[in-house]
């Protein structure tokens, strides 16, 4: 088996695992982060009504140039989108979220998008 395929199966079984412990509910969703080589993005998801309450990646934020020096790809670019999930989630009434780090180290960019939506007002 190659080595990339083994490390996406490793993440898939760390992500179940972590998975089994964290569920959102309407009183605090889940806070999901999608990383790529290229982009990062996060999801806020109510899983009891099987909705997702707001979405942002940098994909958007860069189509709109919001994303400034900062790119998908880096800590900057991840910040960026930390700070706009949290407040796109604010605006719809959204404080608390249970973050959902999906498998991925809570490191680096993962960790700077959580440091910046916490800046920005969501409890994590």
């Amino acid at each position: 088996m190659k080595r990339s395929v083994k490390k996406t199966l490793a993440r898939k079984r760390r992500h179940r695992r972590v998975r089994g412990r964290i569920s959102g509910r309407p009183e605090r969703p889940r806070l999901v982060v999608c990383r790529s080589n290229k982009q990062i993005g996060a999801q806020v998801i109510d899983d009891v009504a099987g909705r997702t309450i707001c979405s942002i990646s940098s994909l958007t934020l860069g189509r709109a140039k919001a994303l400034g020096d900062g790119k998908g790809c880096n800590v900057a670019g991840a910040s960026v989108v930390g700070t706009a999930l949290a407040k796109v989630a604010l605006d719809k009434g959204v404080k608390k979220v249970a973050f959902d780090r999906a498998g991925y180290r809570y490191h680096g960019r993962v960790k700077a998008f959580a440091d910046a939506a916490r800046e920005a007002g969501l409890e994590c």
